[in-house]
């Protein structure tokens, strides 16, 4: 509770200024977004944090036309980097400057963290699953009508042959950061989202 009385005071806003890749008014920017009464937003809360199912809700307003709840889970989890079940402004502000600002090597630590579902140091064509289940649901049936119930399971196994590369059934860090750096779709959108605030 007592972080969130200290948030709002200006060595709070410096000290994240100096922690992320955001600049004082971004992240003001971003602050007020949180805030915005108009919306279900992150801050309602009087403590400053989000719980899951709030951030599941925030969520699903980005995709209405399918089912973000299981993406948002694993997406909760990632932000949630001590595992305390919530997500205060500080662990979103950190994630977010990773994806929009970070190096990639930085964006593929994050992103491998986010498949690391059981965060035991190594991806399983189960969890590589488990998530991509979950982006063809957000995403909708109406958006894939060509695409076959099994999809999701072969694009696994084709991206796990690619990243596994000593076969041993599980993908490691080296081999995922690896893999995805030799494969220009892959790069490419790691570039996408940088300085959109």
């Amino acid at each position: 509770m007592e972080m969130a009385t200290v948030r709002h005071r200006p060595e709070a806003l410096e000290l994240l200024e100096a922690q992320s890749k955001f600049t004082k008014k971004e992240l003001q920017i971003l602050y007020r977004g949180f805030k915005n009464p108009g919306a279900i937003s992150f801050y309602e809360c009087p403590s400053g944090v989000v719980n899951e199912e709030t951030f599941k809700e925030i969520y699903s307003q980005f995709f209405p036309q399918g089912d973000s709840t299981t993406y948002a889970h694993f997406l909760f989890n990632a932000f949630d980097t001590d595992h305390n079940g919530s997500v205060s402004f500080e662990d979103f502000v950190m994630g977010l400057s990773i994806l929009l600002r970070g190096t990639v090597q930085e964006k593929l630590n994050w992103a491998f963290n986010l498949y690391d579902i059981n965060k035991d140091g190594y991806i399983t064509k189960e969890e590589m699953l488990d998530i991509m289940k979950a982006i063809y649901d957000m995403m909708g049936k109406c958006t894939y009508p060509v695409l076959k119930e099994d999809a999701p399971r072969q694009h696994v196994e084709t991206f796990f042959q690619k990243m596994d590369k000593n076969k041993d059934g599980v993908v490691t860090i080296d081999e995922f950061i690896e893999s995805c750096q030799k494969d220009e779709n892959i790069m490419r959108s790691m570039q996408l989202f940088e300085n959109v605030i």
